[in-house]
């Protein structure tokens, strides 16, 4: 089912990156046919694009404010998001989530009024089983550099989602979305101490369901990427029937908020779609050698190193690829392995195909993002520019838009059962 609203909800987007979640949440964007359960969901579909490709409905939600540290990830940002809104660059800002938080208590108005919904995707590495795992106790300062002093602080990389419950007590969403890595949840009792956080938001006013990680696979990504989602719903908002349901410990299908699977990767059912290969994904991409998108030409040059470290594994066609990381170092999975190096792949080898790595675009088919999408960037405004090592980085520290999408689509479908103000 897909409920049509006729006004737009106002959006505020914290550690946004390059938009992943951005793009999934206000939909309007193009993807493959096969990442939608047709069965159940035809009508996400704005337009057919052509037998693989199809156009998705716009929600109704609106991003108003972006914010990230990163140059490059807003370079790209603004680049793609200035198609929907020609003051995209106003709209992003620059620069720590502390920073702008101390700006706006200090009284300069940094942050828009009437926001309807918060998201935020607070820094992963400190938790991810792919990084050292400091959690809280991050050596990373807010602004990406090296905490000097033996203790942690509030200001390191860590605990930055203290920050965007600051941004939630400053503007009063009736709804905020956070997300992280799986590993976050298999870190001493970091999950409960971080929903205890958030529900301390406007003292008190926010009713924190517990997190669940979500597969992007079970939601038609190519790819095996888990994340934790956490919901907070402002209490003095929702309507009785949905604070009483919301509170359970078992929440009835009719008012849960975690969308149901709609793909077979690592569920079952009889109204699910066949999860999206790579072999999927990749369709009708000319190699780097012959293509004519810049995305595409752009790969890794890193050689193979053995099996005995990251990255030096082939991609499964037939199956959906590993989670795309961002501290690959280079080390990007490979396309195609030659036959001396163990690669299966042998009738691309046979037609003299190159051994070589995953290249941007491919990269970013894996993680949903639409082909219209440009990573790699001249210098543009205010002298960014993008280069592969970046794009690779920014790619890996995204959500796949696709997953963003079901978030959005089950959250608009119950909108107006979740609060008194009803959405027209």
């Amino acid at each position: 089912m897909f409920t049509l609203h006729k006004n737009s909800k106002n959006m505020l987007s914290l550690f946004s990156g390059c938009g992943g979640m951005d793009i999934g949440l206000e939909g309007n964007f193009s993807c493959l046919k096969k990442a939608i359960n047709l069965h159940r969901n035809s009508d996400w579909i704005n337009s057919d694009i052509d037998d693989n490709w199809v156009k998705l409905k716009s929600t109704g939600f609106k991003t108003v404010f972006a914010n990230d540290i990163r140059p490059d990830a807003k370079a790209t940002w603004v680049n793609y998001f200035k198609q929907r809104n020609n003051n995209a660059n106003n709209i992003y800002h620059l620069g720590s989530i502390v920073d702008l938080v101390k700006s706006e208590k200090s009284g300069k108005e940094i942050f828009p009024q009437d926001i309807d919904i918060v998201v935020g995707g607070f820094p992963c590495q400190d938790f991810s089983v792919a990084g050292k795992r400091k959690g809280f106790n991050s050596k990373t300062s807010h602004t990406g550099k090296k905490i000097e002093i033996d203790e942690p602080t509030e200001e390191n990389r860590g605990q930055l989602y203290i920050w965007m419950k600051e941004v939630i007590s400053i503007t009063k969403p009736k709804l905020f979305i956070a997300e992280n890595v799986k590993g976050l949840t298999n870190l001493d009792n970091v999950k409960d101490i971080i929903e205890n956080d958030f529900a301390s938001a406007a003292e008190g006013g926010y009713l924190v369901l517990k997190a669940k990680v979500l597969q992007a696979a079970n939601y038609g990504a190519p790819q095996s990427r888990e994340r934790v989602i956490f919901f907070g719903f402002k209490k003095s908002a929702l309507t009785k029937e949905a604070y009483d349901e919301l509170s359970r410990e078992n929440i009835s299908e009719k008012y849960d908020p975690y969308p149901k699977p709609t793909h077979n990767f690592s569920v079952t059912g009889s109204d699910l779609s066949s999860f999206v290969s790579c072999s999927d994904a990749f369709i009708g991409l000319a190699e780097p050698s012959v293509t004519l998108d810049v995305d595409q030409t752009k790969y890794s040059k890193a050689k193979f190193m053995g099996k005995h470290c990251q990255g030096q594994t082939e991609i499964k066609l037939n199956g959906v690829s590993p989670t795309i990381r961002s501290e690959h170092h280079g080390n990007i999975e490979f396309r195609r392995l030659s036959l001396e190096n163990g690669g299966i792949i042998r009738d691309e080898l046979k037609n003299g195909l190159i051994e070589r790595r995953l290249t941007i675009r491919e990269c970013a088919r894996l993680q949903t993002f639409p082909d219209d999408y440009k990573f790699i960037l001249p210098k543009i405004d205010e002298n960014i520019s993008v280069n592969m090592s970046d794009a690779y980085k920014i790619i890996g520290n995204a959500v796949p838009c696709i997953l963003g999408y079901n978030v959005a689509i089950n959250l608009i479908n119950k909108w107006n059962i979740y609060f008194k103000e009803k959405w027209i």
